[in-house]
């Protein structure tokens, strides 16, 4: 199977690495696609067996091509490829529907629209994977290529926005949580560094409580830790007088 990337910008880089480091692709059977030379060189130094150009042209017979440019150069990119089924299509393009991918490759073939976060560069990215014309195996294959580079999950379409603003802002969300806990650490008089350890560990615990149990919920985890009388349920009630539920649940729906 040959997976062709076009763009090895942030996002088409790291899906070049994650993709490279992976089980699903052989190393020699990926190839990046970009303008300029950089990027692909440094790529190159990293993968001496990926493939790379700065011809687009060189992508059009791939088995899977994904495009991660910008999404007003998309239309530029695909419509000189002519693809077709059973080539797969996936777009990284935020706000570009299947009806508007269509126009730009055979509208029969199979569309995947992706959308990672940032945390993909280490393979731990939260993508969202949704199809257009897919078989149950394409859709799989997808999952595997992704779950590769974190934890992907298939949702519809018009779930997109709602999905996105909880996973690809939601970090900036999350991120912003550590950056405030690390300025209440830093005023009672711990270092910055360590603070900053310290809270993003606390969210990796609390993150492999909920994805490593089944059976977990949050109101399930506060509660063992929020006993009669004690200093965290008083913190709790704290964040909620001062509107943190409203707060974060207005936020997302704003990124909508």
């Amino acid at each position: 199977m040959k997976v062709a990337i076009i763009g090895a910008g942030n996002m088409g880089g790291a899906i070049a690495r994650g993709l490279a480091q992976g089980h699903c692709v052989n190393v020699q059977d990926i190839i990046v696609t970009n303008p300029s030379t950089p990027k692909l060189e440094k790529l190159k130094t990293e993968f001496p067996e990926i493939c790379v150009s700065t011809n687009n042209e060189d992508a059009g017979d791939a088995d899977i091509v994904i495009v991660a440019v910008k999404p007003w150069m998309v239309e530029k990119v695909l419509k000189p490829l002519r693809l077709r089924q059973p080539q797969m299509l996936v777009s990284i393009a935020a706000g570009l529907t299947f009806e508007d991918l269509a126009h730009f490759v055979d509208p029969e073939m199979p569309i995947f629209r992706v959308i990672p976060n940032t945390a993909i560069s280490l393979r731990a990215s939260m993508t969202l994977i949704a199809c257009r014309n897919a078989s149950e195996q394409q859709i799989q294959m997808m999952l595997d290529l992704f779950n590769e580079m974190g934890l992907s999950i298939l949702i519809e379409e018009k779930q997109f926005a709602a999905a996105t603003a909880l996973t690809s802002c939601g970090i900036a969300y999350v991120l912003k949580y550590v950056q405030a806990a690390m300025q209440a650490g830093v005023e009672e008089g711990i270092h910055p560094k360590e603070a900053m350890k310290m809270v993003a560990q606390t969210l990796e615990g609390a993150a492999r409580l909920l994805l490593e149990n089944e059976n977990a919920h949050p109101v399930l985890e506060i509660e063992k830790v929020t006993t009669p009388g004690g200093i965290t349920i008083k913190g709790i009630n704290s964040l909620e007088h001062d509107g943190y539920t409203s707060a974060i649940i207005n936020a997302i729906k704003a990124s909508m």
